[in-house]
């Protein structure tokens, strides 16, 4: 870090200083009133310009390396740099103080403040070879708004816009601002669109601000059409027609194609590729209607969302008309471009895992698109895999073998006892999901698991950012196939974990509910929400029977001679992001989970509890290996195979995300949490108590992660700062020297 210090200082000219910054000042008259002072600031700071060369930590790589480029004889590496992250020094000669304070005075002007007193002043350390530029503006009291009318020129369509102006957010009292202004005009343009103005748009509309009435920074505006706008553009139009091609092949030549009339619309196809029942639902335009963009969107997006489309588009044409008529027309025709009706994929992955695991993994899906001529889709998936631990002492699980058969069927539409009307639904259509799988897991000299699992199911998007997930029908049926000496030693140690295992038969309904506010790119406070709730054996107890009596001599209830599991599972999973700069934010998480066995269980299911560290948890501790509560594993045993876990799961992080240099990015974070059990038949120190605050595994860290157009692969280093494993009072470490590494795809959150 010195050297690019002092590399940087040494380069620049005698009678030169780098500019490190800018510093606006605001004030506001006594006798003025002036809100969003903030605001105000944060949009002027955007008018100043040049900008400082970029700062990382108080440095600057970016001149650093330019200066080694540019001034020494650089070698491959700083050239690689210097077109990387390259930048041309900024001086304060290249400062241009009178255009800034002009550029500043416009912007405060267009937004009401005329008259503004506006300095500047330039701060040097000559040590330093920098500089440092003021401006100091002094805000006077505002114009505000007296009275927003229509001009009366705009007869006859004087009573269209002062029905918009009714509605405004521009009221008595508003600040004169242009930005508002123009989004003003857009407001306005959007509403006409969705009255059927085809035509309008937002050009034709001018304001004129009057001050000649006042004499105290008050003004009356006015919204006028300007003069020769079409006559066109102020007649509303409506759908006279709508023409539906389910197979238009872009580039093909064109076939003799039949016309099938339904529902008022014109499905035009050489052959039958959809059925005109299953597709009419997702058309939200109706003949007659008022011509509207949002209703041409839905469309889209609800078309575009069946699976068996690659293009939608939407086109429209306007018909003659009668010149004197009120209203003109359109035609609007729908061309809909097929994906492959079959596709094979092929991945092919080579896996590293925290607890020591390696290998590759091959997966294959082949799918059949409109499968029944409505849309639906055929996922036909396989996956085999072999790994390898590579650091493990004991010789039982060195090597786990898994492979996988499933099939998702999925209907674009609502497959129940209940009919609905489409129209129901305003955002899109849910889809009806069946899915079966079945995966047999070989741990070598350990067990062999065979697990049958299917669900179904609903999914659908109640908007942009709101989506439910409702499975009414999940089942899983775990068979422990075959389990070696060693794994029967391990169950006969904890009562707890044999138990888990015993209950073979999960029956049950999940709901899911997400909010996905990172999708507002315009904000800079983005917000996260995913919860959970999971009701398993309720239903299937009221056609259970007694089973025999276990070897303690405890009796369950039995579906089909399998003992099944009963519990209640609900978690949540809360993100919040703060943008601070242009690729920069801070980003947290906060999850809380609880199972609660009852009934015909004393434990949660092994696959339904938690578990805590890895790669997207507590980073500093190794997969699955943190907790329960204080409970420690026999220094002796070296099985990293044996999962820790609980019925209760708390855990909060936090990450600083900044860019380095093109596609990597850096990262500063730190993790808190730990499983307990909610009695005391777990592990030992594993029961969760009111001291669970000093149980928490705490551990921080620093990253890289390569991010190519959203395709993540991180690098983390943690190191534990907080292990609630060893004794009380000696919990507090410093283990940097010895961190966890982690590697994974995608953000942990």
């Amino acid at each position: 870090m010195t050297i690019y210090s002092c590399a940087v200082k040494k380069y620049v000219p005698e009678d030169e200083l780098l500019l490190d910054s800018y510093n606006l000042e605001i004030k506001v008259d006594s006798a003025a009133v002036v809100e969003d002072v903030d605001l105000l600031k944060a949009e002027l700071e955007k008018a100043i310009s040049p900008v400082p060369n970029t700062k990382v930590l108080g440095l600057r790589p970016g001149l650093h390396y330019y200066y080694k480029v540019n001034v020494d004889s650089a070698g491959w590496f700083r050239k690689f740099m210097n077109k990387k992250i390259g930048e041309a020094p900024v001086y304060l000669s290249d400062v241009e103080e009178e255009s800034t304070r002009d550029l500043i005075r416009n912007r405060l002007e267009n937004r009401g403040f005329f008259f503004s007193n506006i300095s500047s002043t330039v701060e040097r350390n000559e040590d330093a070879k920098e500089a440092t530029v003021g401006y100091q503006v002094n805000l006077p009291q505002p114009y505000t708004l007296e009275t927003y009318q229509v001009d009366r020129d705009s007869i006859p369509f004087y009573d269209v816009l002062e029905e918009q102006v009714q509605s405004s957010p521009i009221q008595k009292g508003s600040r004169f601002d242009l930005s508002a202004m123009k989004l003003e005009r857009e407001r306005i343009d959007q509403n006409f669109k969705e009255k059927g103005y085809y035509n309008f748009n937002s050009g034709f509309l001018i304001f004129q601000a009057d001050t000649n009435r006042y004499d105290n920074r008050k003004f009356d505006l006015f919204l006028k059409l300007k003069k020769d706008v079409p006559s066109k553009a102020v007649k509303p139009y409506r759908i006279k027609e709508i023409n539906v091609y389910p197979h238009n092949i872009v580039g093909a030549d064109s076939v003799a194609q039949d016309t099938t009339r339904f529902d008022n619309k014109n499905y035009i196809q050489d052959v039958e590729f959809f059925r005109v029942d299953r597709l009419d639902p997702f058309i939200t335009l109706r003949e007659g209607d008022l011509y509207s963009p949002e209703k041409s969107k839905a469309t889209s997006r609800r078309l575009g969302s069946i699976g068996a489309y690659k293009f939608v588009n939407i086109e429209y044409t306007e018909v003659d008309s009668i010149l004197n008529d009120s209203v003109n027309y359109l035609e609007a025709n729908i061309y809909l471009s097929p994906l492959n009706k079959r596709a094979i994929r092929a991945e092919l992955q080579g896996v590293t895992k925290s607890n020591d695991f390696a290998g590759p993994s091959l997966g294959l899906t082949f799918s059949n698109r409109n499968l029944f001529k409505g849309g639906e889709v055929l996922n036909l998936s396989a996956k085999a895999a072999y790994e390898v631990q590579i650091a493990s002492n004991s010789q039982a699980g060195l090597t786990s073998t898994e492979f996988a058969l499933g099939a998702d069927l999925i209907f674009p539409r609502v497959i129940a006892p209940i009919s609905f009307d489409s129209d129901v639904f305003e955002y899109s259509i849910p889809k009806t999901i069946i899915s079966a799988e079945a995966n047999l897991l070989n741990r070598s000299k350990l067990y062999g698991l065979l697990t049958f699992s299917g669900s179904f199911g609903y999914i659908w998007q109640a908007n942009k950012y709101v989506t439910h997930e409702f499975d009414p029908i999940a089942i899983n049926y775990v068979n422990l196939l075959y389990q070696s000496e060693e794994f029967d030693a391990i169950l006969n140690d904890n009562a707890f974990l044999r138990t888990s295992f015993d209950q073979q038969f999960i029956s049950g309904l999940n709901y899911s509910f997400t909010y996905n506010g990172m999708l507002r790119s315009n904000r800079k406070s983005l917000f996260f929400v995913n919860s959970n709730v999971d009701i398993a054996g309720n239903s299937i107890s009221l056609l259970a029977q007694e089973g025999d009596p276990d070897p303690d001599g405890e009796v369950r209830d039995e579906f089909l001679g399998l003992e099944y599991a009963q519990y209640a599972k609900v978690d949540v999973d809360f993100r919040y992001h703060f943008i601070t700069g242009k690729e920069q934010r801070i980003a947290t998480r906060l999850f809380a989970g609880i199972g609660l066995p009852y009934g015909n269980s004393d434990v949660m299911p092994f696959s339904k509890q938690y578990f805590s560290g890895g790669a997207y948890s507590v980073r500093a501790f190794r997969t699955r290996s943190l907790g329960p509560g204080t409970y420690a594993p026999p220094a002796t045993d070296n099985r990293s195979f044996f999962d820790q876990s609980g019925n209760l799961r708390l855990e909060a992080n936090v990450e600083y995300r900044f860019p380095i240099f093109g596609y990597v990015k850096g990262a500063f974070f730190a993790d808190a949490g730990n499983v307990w059990n909610t009695t005391n038949n777990g592990l030992p120190g594993g029961k969760f108590s009111g001291n669970f605050y000093n149980e928490l595994g705490i551990g921080a860290g620093a990253g890289l992660r390569v991010d190519v157009q959203g395709f993540v692969i991180r690098f983390d280093l943690a190191a534990p700062l907080h292990d609630p494993s060893l004794p009380d009072g000696d919990r507090w470490v410093n283990d940097f020297a010895n961190p966890v590494f982690n590697f994974a795809i995608g953000y942990p959150f």
